[in-house]
């Protein structure tokens, strides 16, 4: 199996590590300190579950790479419609594009039976500039259970969690997504091939639309939010509108909300990742988390008046943000 790792950041560069060390044929593609590290040293990944080092092929340029079966895409999702240029040359008649993303994909209504079968969410897929360039036939979701971080240049930090539950947007068990889910078990992640992924994005989604906005606003970790009465209301109002819209669109999360949110407080002391673009100066990737929601909330007429009122100040935020840069 040959897989490309299209921004091997802290996800990108563990997963990569991870099928490295199956054996499969790595290509991880970066920039600047943290790509020069890993030509130097290889990724080092320090984990509670064991720290190891891997060696795969380190680049800043995909033409070097050529077509791969699967491409592990790593990036943010606001700079998925820019990201063409880099993907095509990793491209063959069959590579798969696996987008382990937070928030709505842009693929989300495709193969999806019922009202809405191939709607395009423009608030995730703005003109379709997203499905132009991450074709909608070679998509697979991904949803990542686990947090890691760059602690330096090519040294990730694993902090917990090792499920990245990947799914077709039909609902079919695939050889490509099997085969992709064979390796990652053999790195020592876990890679449930799910039927119903979209279960799998609202339930992360639940946690990512409250904490992260709110967590920037307040620069507060997730324990504390979750510490702070007022904050912890504002979390579960934002969790319950979420639900509602998840349902208005045929999902059922499955989870209620005090199990969610006892989920989201095991993780202590953590920055989301959110809370960490914004300490960096980064434009925030809320379009995939708030944005998507509340264009769904009007397509299926349903009240979300607390997800409106805070993706306002946090938009706003991200404005300010996007203008300094």
């Amino acid at each position: 199996m040959k897989v490309a790792v299209l921004g091997a950041g802290a996800i990108g560069a563990y997963v990569g590590a991870a099928l490295h060390r199956a054996g499969a044929e790595v290509h991880l593609i970066a920039r600047g300190a943290h790509l020069q590290a890993i030509r130097d040293a290889g990724v080092r990944v320090l984990s509670p579950r064991g720290d190891f080092v891997a060696h795969p092929h380190a680049t800043d340029d995909p033409t070097q790479v050529g077509p791969v079966d699967h491409v592990f895409l790593g990036l943010k999702a606001n700079s998925y419609a820019s990201a063409g240029p880099m993907i095509r040359p990793l491209l063959h008649a069959t590579t798969s594009i696996i987008a382990a993303q937070n928030g709505i994909p842009w693929w989300y209504f495709h193969g999806l039976k019922g009202p809405y079968e191939g709607y395009r969410i423009e608030s995730v897929d703005p003109g379709g500039a997203v499905t132009a360039a991450l074709p909608l036939h070679r998509a697979i979701g991904c949803v990542v259970y686990a947090a890691t971080e760059i602690e330096e240049p090519g040294v990730i930090r694993h902090l917990e969690g090792t499920r990245f539950s990947i799914g077709e947007p039909n609902g079919e068990l695939t050889e490509r997504c099997s085969s992709f889910s064979q390796a990652a078990i053999e790195g020592g992640l876990k890679c449930p091939v799910e039927r119903d992924l979209r279960r799998d994005v609202w339930i992360k989604l639940m946690g990512n639309i409250s904490f992260n906005p709110i967590s920037a606003l307040a620069r507060a970790t997730m324990a504390g939010i979750c510490r702070h009465d007022g904050a912890r209301e504002l979390v579960m109002a934002m969790m319950r509108e979420t639900v509602d819209v998840a349902n208005r669109v045929g999902c059922d999360p499955g989870i209620s909300i005090e199990r969610r949110l006892r989920g989201a407080e095991k993780a202590g002391e953590h920055k989301t990742s959110t809370l960490q673009d914004l300490e960096k100066g980064k434009p925030l990737e809320l379009d995939v988390l708030l944005a998507a929601v509340v264009e769904l909330a009007d397509l299926t007429r349903a009240e979300v008046p607390t997800l409106r009122a805070i993706h306002a100040v946090s938009d706003l935020l991200n404005e300010n943000l996007v203008r300094a840069v």
